[in-house]
């Protein structure tokens, strides 16, 4: 074989391996780029039943407390957005952005502290159940379904009814007992 017929080989073979590392590099980027964006929710958020009509009109509620930013909210918005069109008939579905302060007292009421935060309310408003994190379609279709049969929700931490804490303990300045004086 001739040195250009080499030549020739090894050109096309070049060509062939950058052309294969373009696509698979273009496919790497587009599988990961989630098809679900913050918009998404902006959008989802705007069409949800305010709080205040859900926990008076007679039906369950899902309330989903959430960020534009929370990466978990964005991979299950998707999800959501079908549960809600296909449950909307039975379910109220209010969305509670934690970003906005307006949101606090409920924030602090339903123990919010991580996100996506849900808490499933009865047909009177009362809070029943709730979930944190990422959940799959099947279990949030679950729940939805126990809760408008009126069922115990399966796949939830369940909340009961709680004492309240009440500290008899007195801050002294000056005790060196007192946690809060020590540097």
């Amino acid at each position: 074989m001739s040195e250009n017929n080499i030549n020739s080989v090894n050109q096309i073979r070049n060509l062939i391996i950058a052309l294969i590392a373009i696509i698979f590099g273009i496919v790497l980027v587009l599988s990961s780029q989630t098809t679900v964006n913050s918009e998404s929710l902006e959008s989802q958020a705007k069409q949800a039943i305010p709080l205040e009509l859900a926990v008076n009109n007679g039906k369950p509620s899902l309330v989903e407390f959430y960020a534009n930013w929370c990466t978990s909210c964005q991979a299950m918005a998707s999800d959501l957005a079908i549960l809600k069109q296909e449950y909307q008939k039975d379910v109220n579905f209010v969305m509670l952005n934690v970003d906005n302060t307006k949101w606090l007292p409920e924030v602090l009421n339903y123990n919010v502290d991580g996100i996506p935060h849900f808490v499933f309310l009865d047909n009177q408003g009362t809070a029943i159940a709730s979930s944190i994190g990422e959940q799959p379609y099947n279990i949030f279709k679950e729940n939805l379904q126990a809760l408008i049969a009126e069922k115990s929700l399966p796949y939830v931490n369940l909340n009961g009814n709680i004492s309240s804490l009440k500290s008899n303990n007195e801050i002294i300045e000056g005790n060196n007992d007192n946690p809060r004086d020590h540097s």
